[in-house]
């Protein structure tokens, strides 16, 4: 199976739950500037700059929250706790800005985990 169409999954999976909501943390490039030309099928800027979109450097493909029920001293509240799943195949491998963004979420006390089949989600 790609890591797409595991990523597709998982994320129909974790959302079919009342209490988890994920989100497609995508990732692009993408250039501003003057526009100089505008024909349709092209644009020419000046001053050109590069923007990179991303949440951070190394952080999962998915995010987003998971509702529980707080403790005795907070009575019957609900709190969102940061989820953040990396999606990898069999053979995928996690580079070492992605395990560091997982390691931070957990260390923080949020939920983080790596996914290399759907059933693993299911932890969550």
């Amino acid at each position: 199976m790609s890591e797409k169409n595991l990523q597709n999954q998982v994320f129909v999976r974790l959302n079919s739950r009342r209490d988890v909501r994920v989100f497609r943390n995508n990732v692009g490039v993408g250039f501003m500037g003057t526009v100089i030309v505008e024909d349709g099928s092209k644009i020419i800027l000046g001053n050109a700059r590069r923007i990179r979109f991303v949440l951070h450097e190394g952080s999962a493909d998915l995010i987003g929250w998971k509702s529980v029920k707080i403790t005795p001293d907070m009575v019957g509240k609900t709190a969102a706790v940061f989820i953040s799943v990396e999606i990898k195949t069999a053979k995928g491998v996690m580079s070492k800005a992605q395990k560091n963004w997982l390691e931070q979420v957990r260390a923080a006390g949020g939920i983080a985990i790596e996914a290399r089949e759907i059933l693993q989600v299911d932890k969550i």
